[in-house]
């Protein structure tokens, strides 16, 4: 009887031990991360202190930067729009349709088919929010944020607003959840204002689902706007350089205030953190600083695609490296999704490839090569040190070395005449002629013509430009 008791004894001893040893709740930190982008709107490569800029002050980005790894060679399109979609499907514009940028009322926008990256978070248990622009339509109510995965939206939907009024062409484009909101306010300070807001709201503790923050900026964006207290420190620099050079230091004071409230919430650490430009910066050499890179905004070469970028993920993603190789702006959708235990599966295929090896393991980029598109007529790809572009009359004028004609057309209405083919290939080793000044297509015939295969395969399936769907 004696010898069944103390049996007894250690059998309730041992199950007290594993009960102990098995919470029923995860340890703080230990589930997936807050995933936080932050996007800001025509900001030259240059500009940040990260990528060499000294006469912009970027304390917040810098610091930042410093907590991760920067990107180097990090591909985004053109312009806007399809910088965007993009980065929310994890797919090509050749298979979005998001050639260019979605004008207000357009009668299209991202395709409805499209998975995108806030619904697929949701699905694993991510609260999703935006605030900031939008510009993936929204004329009709399932175009929209909250119709496309965003539990929360704020702020616009149309490109280049009135940073104070938040109207273009007298149409007022303000919102909160989709529905119209007229409030007062510098859009960049109220952007941030709801980001800290959401931030802060978040109960504390376990049980509280990770957070995927979008925080794309209208800043630094035309009209070139900005209280008169952040030009202050920028009295060296004349005209629109220096209003932009105050709407830039706008922005970073904003990502301060929303790093601030990560910290004294406790997240920042347990926070992926995404920061990049949507393209190149326009007028680069007289409004934007792009380096040493070719022309800007609106164009296939450097200058316009390459973004200042970089990730961080304290514990994850080693702190204080540069990255050189090529990687895209559709890797972020595979790329987090994996980071948020999600799954791949769907029904269109994603062009992007995970990062994470490349981020934490020091992998070679998961491409071997990169297509680099404007449309189906203007495209280029990048193979290891190779370029191949195959351009057209507009897109080569544009890149004209003064630079002055390059961005956004200057013209009423911002149209161009319809782009012409010129039926020759410009060929570049970014190796040894980052700034592509050297067309070495008629010296190296073989690999031209192995690029333009590889070129004309990623273009065999490409949609036309979008339309209602």
């Amino acid at each position: 009887m004696r010898f069944c008791f103390m049996l007894w004894l250690l059998i309730c001893g041992q199950m007290t031990v594993a009960c102990a040893q098995s919470p029923a709740e995860p340890k703080p930190g230990s589930g997936p991360p807050n995933i936080i982008i932050f996007m800001v709107d025509d900001l030259g490569y240059s500009d940040v202190g990260f990528n060499g800029g000294t006469d912009i002050q970027t304390p917040h980005i810098d610091a930042l930067a410093s907590r991760g790894a920067i990107l180097n060679a990090h591909y985004v399109q053109p312009v806007c729009s399809p910088t965007r979609a993009a980065l929310l499907t994890g797919r090509y514009a050749t298979h979005t349709g998001v050639y260019t940028v979605v004008r207000p009322h357009a009668r299209w926008g991202l395709p409805l088919q499209e998975r995108t990256l806030a619904s697929a978070l949701q699905e694993v248990g991510y609260e999703t929010c935006i605030a900031g622009k939008w510009h993936l339509g929204e004329f009709e109510a399932r175009y929209r944020p909250t119709a496309r995965g965003f539990q929360r939206q704020y702020g616009h939907y149309f490109g280049a607003i009135d940073y104070f009024t938040h109207e273009r062409d007298s149409s007022h484009d303000w919102y909160r959840d989709d529905v119209e909101l007229r409030e007062d306010g510098y859009s960049t300070e109220l952007i941030a204002s709801e980001c800290v807001r959401i931030i802060r709201e978040r109960p504390a503790g376990p049980s509280t689902k990770p957070l995927f923050l979008y925080v794309p900026f209208n800043g630094v964006h035309s009209p070139l706007q900005v209280p008169e207290s952040y030009l202050k420190p920028y009295g060296h620099l004349q005209g629109n350089r220096r209003t932009y050079a105050g709407m830039l230091s706008a922005v970073d004071t904003a990502i301060g205030r929303i790093l601030q409230a990560l910290q004294d919430q406790q997240q920042l650490d347990q926070s992926l953190i995404l920061f990049s430009s949507d393209n190149g910066g326009p007028n680069p050499g007289v409004l934007t600083r792009n380096g040493r890179f070719r022309a800007g905004k609106g164009t296939l070469y450097e200058g316009g695609i390459r973004s200042a970028a970089c990730v961080t993920w304290p514990g994850k993603i080693p702190a204080g490296v540069r990255k050189d190789a090529p990687v895209h702006i559709i890797d972020w959708f595979p790329t987090l999704l994996e980071v948020a235990g999600g799954s791949l599966a769907q029904p269109l295929p994603l062009d992007g490839r995970s990062l994470m090896p490349f981020l934490t393991l020091d992998q070679p980029t998961p491409h071997e090569s990169l297509l680099l598109v404007q449309s189906p007529e203007r495209a280029a790809i990048r193979a290891g040190d190779w370029k191949l572009l195959q351009l057209t009359e507009s897109a080569a004028a544009d890149a004209a070395p003064s630079g002055k004609r390059v961005g956004a057309a200057a013209k009423k209405g911002n149209r161009r005449q319809a782009p012409q083919p010129t039926g020759n290939s410009e060929l570049y080793n970014l190796s040894s002629d980052p700034e592509e000044r050297q067309n070495v297509a008629n010296e190296h015939p073989d690999v031209v013509r192995r690029l333009k295969t590889q070129l004309d395969e990623y273009l065999k399936d490409a949609v036309p430009p979008g339309q209602p769907g």
